[in-house]
């Protein structure tokens, strides 16, 4: 039924154990989780549910939408039989054998039962807009083919994630996606390879440097820029920001 290719989606994740508001003051913990094949519930099925819709069916999840109703993308994506809809109000049993949930309707009453109804059976729940009723946030993501990079606030601000994603689409070109490829060809031709484990090492580090960088985008007849090098064409403005943001 599921046709989109598996990937991983990234996340910050609150460990607290207990149902109640998790405390604000805890670090979230970072991670990219496979959701490949897994279910995933989506409570609510307006504009803002389809974005994080679109974003676990473009990681292979098993998408269940609970609502009475659903914008004219969603519907299609049910007829194309891409997820399931429910058309009906929720209940705590649509948990069952969920591996994260995620509460997206416009009440706020009704995303805080989702949420405590996931905390109860130890699901994974993002309540949108409330972070103090998540136990996951969404982080801003710069993605460039495999390579992905994630910029959280930990809910505190989401509008700097988004600015920091922007700044990093500047420094990281479509180019990378195809060294990042290259770079796992050759990664597997290492470790087939019959050599020391220390002369391993010594060649997968020199594989990522910027001179090899470099001459992976001469042989490949392409232009690029390192990582923390404005793009072609940016503002004074945009350069300068970017020459003061730390690459590390």
């Amino acid at each position: 039924m599921f046709t989109v290719n598996p990937q991983t989606i990234a996340c910050c994740v609150r460990i607290n154990s207990g149902v109640t508001t998790v405390n604000e003051d805890h670090l979230c913990f970072p991670m990219m989780v496979k959701i490949n094949g897994r279910t995933c519930v989506v409570v609510g099925a307006g504009k803002i549910a389809l974005g994080k819709i679109r974003g676990l069916l473009e990681c292979g999840a098993r998408v269940v939408v609970i609502s009475p109703r659903a914008v004219r993308p969603i519907q299609e994506l049910a007829r194309a039989e891409l997820l399931l809809w429910r058309r009906t109000g929720f209940s705590a049993g649509h948990l069952t054998g969920a591996f994260l949930a995620i509460a997206a309707t416009n009440s706020p009453a009704a995303n805080r039962a989702v949420y405590r109804a996931s905390a109860a059976r130890g699901i994974l729940c993002n309540s949108v807009d409330d972070p103090p009723h998540c136990d996951f946030f969404y982080p801003a993501v710069a993605r460039r083919g495999s390579l992905q990079i994630a910029v959280s606030t930990g809910g505190r601000s989401p509008a700097l994630a988004a600015r920091l994603r922007r700044d990093l689409e500047l420094q990281f070109g479509e180019e990378w996606a195809e060294w990042v490829e290259h770079l796992g060809s050759a990664r597997r031709q290492l470790l087939a390879a019959k050599i020391p484990e220390k002369e391993r090492r010594r060649r997968l580090m020199q594989q990522v440097t910027n001179r090899a960088f470099q001459a992976f985008l001469r042989r490949s007849g392409r232009t690029g820029r390192t990582a923390g090098a404005p793009a072609a064409g940016a503002s004074k403005k945009t350069k300068s920001r970017l020459s003061a943001t730390p690459t590390r």
